[in-house]
């Protein structure tokens, strides 16, 4: 660990200039020997980092964002191309271009701080062994060495020797129940960060080898920050505790504004959107208005939350616009038109279809009236059972035959019972 903290010592300067600066202002209020005066200068280099790296941050949000949509082109890539390495080098390389998608934008953060955290490590084993560092001179140095946070010095560790401690005025029982209890903290915070990102962050509807991965990281980092942290002095675990609180904090604020679509935090979201919505009748603020914007703009492709979202709008009598707002009125289902729906003829049963139909209307064409033909057929029904009683010597070819009746569809269909002369016997298959 020496080693690398030596291998930035280029940055040690910097460093504890900013510390000192800090370290002016917290000792003019607490007193210039106190833990607290140097324990919130280091927590002050952290916040002031932080904030420099915000853009690298939005970076790795959006990064992990996209590495979790090209999942199952990746996935597919390899199965294609499982024999043949180098091409499939070549197609992961071509669809990280077309994406705008860096894998190394993930870990942009953690490699953005390292020369920060070595640098302080520098510094702090650099108090404890009494040697003047960057611009901490002799007086400085031994304030340092006389804070102590809730009893620990700021330079002790948890594997030093009793001496060691002693020569920095305290006990190796005190410092070994701070720096423990710091560990715990520091290993409990990076788990339940990781946690928050898997459970409430991740689209749980895409199951891919990367979701895998950040499980096996979800439990492996607080385990490898555990088994070094005993090697960290107090000060560089106040640095690290910090960072891990930051970042949960940080984390909590993107998933809670800006949560990744198909996760639960995105449900969440929605639902807490819906419920402004409904209360005032309106998309109140510029952001939410673009939220809602692009869901309705999704169309069809929306995922089960969206759906939800737009549903839900739907039953408190509100509709989504193009442009995020809200108007009263009633929604059409989802996938159909505005437009005036094709109104289909409806289907008359088989026995009405045989008989005729009953009463057909008059056709446009023939010019007569309904009412005309109406009373044609109530005459042929009360002339029809006269004649079937009736003998008739005349043979039943010169009976003359009556002209079919034309329908509203233009096709000739004779009536109900109307059918006269020899039926032809039916097909033995047809019965």
């Amino acid at each position: 660990m020496d080693t690398i903290a030596s291998f930035f010592s280029f940055i040690t300067t910097p460093v504890s200039w900013v510390i000192v600066q800090f370290h002016t202002v917290y000792g003019a209020i607490f007193g210039p020997d106190t833990g607290w005066a140097w324990g919130l200068s280091i927590v002050s280099l952290v916040v002031l980092i932080r904030i420099c790296l915000i853009p690298l941050f939005v970076k790795q949000i959006k990064s992990t964002r996209n590495m979790q949509v090209l999942q199952p082109k990746m996935k597919a890539i390899q199965e294609r191309y499982k024999n043949d390495k180098q091409r499939q080098s070549e197609e992961m390389m071509k669809l990280y271009k077309e994406t705008g998608t860096n894998p190394l934008s993930s870990c942009l953060p953690i490699l953005a701080q390292s020369p920060f955290f070595f640098a302080l490590y520098h510094v702090l084993s650099s108090i404890a062994s009494g040697k003047t560092i960057g611009v901490i001179n002799q007086s400085l140095l031994d304030s340092a060495r006389q804070a102590h946070i809730f009893g620990a010095p700021l330079a002790a560790k948890f594997t030093d020797s009793a001496d060691k401690v002693a020569s920095l005025d305290a006990t190796q029982i005190s410092v070994r129940v701070v720096t423990a209890i710091m560990i715990v903290l520091m290993s409990a915070s990076q788990f339940y960060t990781q946690r928050q990102l898997m459970t409430k962050n991740v689209d749980l509807t895409v199951k891919t080898p990367y979701m895998q991965q950040q499980k096996m990281l979800m439990y492996i980092f607080p385990v490898i920050f555990m088994v070094m942290g005993i090697n960290f002095p107090v000060g560089v675990l106040v640095y690290w505790l910090t960072t891990n609180v930051w970042t949960m904090g940080q984390q909590m604020y993107v998933i809670n504004q800006n949560p990744t679509p198909g996760s639960k935090a995105q449900d969440q979201y929605l639902q807490r959107l819906l419920k402004g919505i409904t209360t005032h009748n309106e998309v109140r603020s510029k952001r939410r208005r673009n939220i809602v914007s692009a869901i309705v703009a999704k169309g069809p492709d929306r995922n089960d939350n969206e759906r939800k979202f737009i549903n839900s709008l739907s039953k408190s009598g509100l509709v989504a616009q193009a442009d995020g707002t809200v108007i009263k009125g009633e929604a059409l289902p989802e996938g159909e038109s505005h437009a005036t729906k094709r109104q289909q003829p409806k289907r008359q049963p088989k026995s009405k279809r045989h008989t005729g139909g009953g009463q057909q209307p008059a056709s446009k064409t023939s010019g007569t009236k309904p009412s005309t033909d109406a009373a044609d057929a109530d005459a042929d029904a009360d002339a029809a059972p006269k004649t079937s009683l009736q003998k008739n010597d005349e043979p039943k070819d010169s009976q003359p035959k009556q002209p079919p009746r034309k329908n509203g569809s233009g096709g000739a269909r004779a009536k109900a019972g109307a059918r006269k002369g020899q039926q032809r016997p039916k097909h033995p298959t047809k019965k």
